[in-house]
């Protein structure tokens, strides 16, 4: 009786479903995999694209330079000049050049004209802001006035003769850059320029700033 029941028993025949089942699953792994490949890929070229973006906002946009500040040219509304004195009202434009990729705000300050080192005239500069790459024009009023001092100076009498009366401008302005509406970082600029006062043709001439 049991020879005639192990002669009935077969196992099921491999009808080829479950090789394919196991096909599918190893596809679908497979494709798994190449999707977290490509997911990992693209944050690895991200992380690099902002590393590289950091890196040229560090070295541009970041980096921050020092404003100028200049005697840029003057008019003159009363001229009077002797053999060895001078009295003049300048109307001088000046300007702050800002190379920044922010607005630089400024303080107050005070421009001191010389003839040599003698100080014959002085201009106040209010607050004001340059904005992100731009020069801030502005223009102020100085009275040129020589000192009793002066009256007898050689040199100036020369120079009055020549027809060419060497200034000398000095100033220091100190202000923030603000940058991406978050950072501030401060920043001093000095003014140092020379410039000549023609007396005949009664025009500034020759400004040469450091």
């Amino acid at each position: 009786m049991a020879e005639k029941e192990q002669q009935a028993y077969h196992p099921p025949a491999n009808n080829g479903y479950a090789r394919n089942d196991e096909e599918a699953q190893a596809a679908e792994a497979e494709k798994l995999r190449l999707k977290k490949r490509k997911r990992l890929t693209f944050f690895v070229i991200f992380m690099v694209s902002q590393i590289v973006i950091g890196i040229v906002i560090g070295l541009t946009i970041m980096k921050v330079k020092n404003p100028k500040f200049r005697v840029r040219s003057a008019t003159f509304e009363t001229f009077n000049v002797s053999n060895s004195s001078f009295n003049m009202t300048m109307n001088a434009q000046l300007g702050v050049k800002n190379p920044n990729f922010g607005p630089y705000k400024f303080r107050n300050t005070t421009v001191k004209f010389y003839y040599k080192e003698t100080l014959v005239g002085t201009a106040i500069v209010s607050k004001s802001k340059a904005g992100l790459k731009t020069t801030k024009k502005f223009d102020v009023t100085v009275d040129l006035i020589a000192p009793i001092s002066l009256a007898s100076d050689a040199q100036l009498a020369s120079d009055i003769s020549i027809g060419l009366l060497p200034l000398r401008s000095q100033s220091e302005l100190s202000g923030k850059v603000e940058l991406m509406l978050i950072m501030k970082k401060k920043k001093t600029t000095q003014m140092n320029c020379t410039m000549n006062v023609n007396i005949k043709s009664q025009q500034l001439q020759d400004v040469m700033c450091k």
